[in-house]
């Protein structure tokens, strides 16, 4: 199967408009809705949970159980304080970056629907040029232009009302796709994909298959930690993003050497089982697909975590998407990259044989 087949005019208008979807931690279902649309024709049912966690299940009835898991929410904001004279101040939900807020356009999300606005900043005239100010989470702030804080409640904003940016997909040099929240939309869109391409070549898989896509991973795995307990699965393959370390400001020494256009990443971490970890190398060397390495120390922060250690016990592996510009409105992937994930997944699960184990005293 070559790489530049995999992504379809269809697919990639999917996963515009699943991008362009607003997707915040613990606000995750609209985007879910779209996911399972998507999936409907290539998948045999569908388990949803209390928290809107998604799985596309083929062959349900087996008793092996295998999962291909991405996370489905995207950082955001949370109203945290409204002043008198309309201007609302925030905290983060998930780690959203303060640095970049300034003079970018949000959504805030409301019962009577989206309310637009601005995070401001002093003019560079304005400011104490010998001691500049930097943006911090404690001073920036969001304009609606409303003239206080009752015209502000007025259009329907409280306290814990959602933000998010608008941002939308954009195509940089006709193969990099940009988008905010990628981390890690293109995670459930890899994952589907490998599901389309299993229903298109009339793939039979000797066991179930369970195509995840966990809600609020960026607070910390808990919808990954919710799920695994629902499925109890024998394996689970994760997939996120990971750091393109190349780009200026980045200690190689400390963060490793990864690169978008260079191949999917696999890593190496007490989480990840290490005879699947082989397994998913041996398959990108028989199958010529080009591949990096990263060593994580104590954890992978990734839903990897979550799985491994649920249930006894679970072989984990992960494979991760290097991007450019995490937790920014330009985060930036390579588009060989994204389909060299799915042609991994997908060549992976091939090898898998009802029953494995992967155990180390088999």
């Amino acid at each position: 199967m070559a790489a530049s087949k995999i992504i379809t005019a269809k697919s990639l208008k999917f996963f515009e408009k699943y991008l362009n979807n607003a997707s915040p931690t613990g606000y995750e279902w609209e985007g879910q809705k779209i996911w399972m649309e998507y999936l409907k024709p290539y998948a045999d049912d569908f388990i949803t949970d209390t928290y809107g966690t998604a799985v596309a299940v083929i062959n349900p009835d087996a008793p092996y159980k295998v999962v291909i898991e991405g996370h489905s929410d995207e950082i955001s904001w949370y109203v945290n304080y409204i002043t008198d004279n309309g201007l609302l101040y925030v905290i983060r939900n998930g780690g959203s970056d303060h640095q970049i807020a300034p003079s970018k356009w949000v959504n805030i999300h409301t019962k009577n629907g989206v309310v637009k606005g601005v995070f401001g900043w002093p003019a560079i005239h304005t400011r104490n040029k010998a001691k500049e100010e930097p943006p911090k989470l404690d001073n920036i702030f969001i304009d609606i232009g409303a003239k206080d804080k009752e015209e502000v409640e007025k259009m329907g904003i409280h306290i814990g009302c959602v933000i998010t940016y608008p941002d939308e997909f954009q195509v940089l040099n006709k193969n990099k796709f940009v988008c905010r929240a990628l981390d890690n939309r293109v995670g459930g869109f890899m994952i589907a994909e490998v599901a389309r391409l299993l229903h298109e070549n009339k793939t039979k898989l000797p066991f179930g298959l369970y195509i995840t896509n966990s809600v609020q991973e960026e607070i910390g795995l808990r919808g990954a930690e919710m799920i695994t307990q629902t499925i109890k699965p024998n394996v689970a393959i994760v997939t996120d993003v990971c750091h393109d370390t190349t780009t200026p400001m980045i200690d190689k020494k400390k963060e490793g050497e990864t690169s978008i256009g260079s191949g999917p990443v696999i890593s190496y971490a007490p989480a990840v089982q290490n005879k699947l970890r082989e397994r998913i190398i041996e398959t990108a060397q028989a199958k010529k697909i080009p591949f990096q390495r990263l060593a994580s120390s104590r954890y992978t922060g990734t839903d990897t975590d979550a799985f491994a250690y649920s249930n006894g016990g679970v072989a984990s592996a992960l494979i991760s998407l290097p991007l450019r510009y995490m937790h920014t409105t330009v985060e930036t992937v390579h588009k060989d990259d994204v389909e060299n994930v799915i042609r991994l997944i997908y060549e992976t699960l091939l090898t898998i044989k009802d029953g494995e184990t992967f155990s180390y005293f088999d």
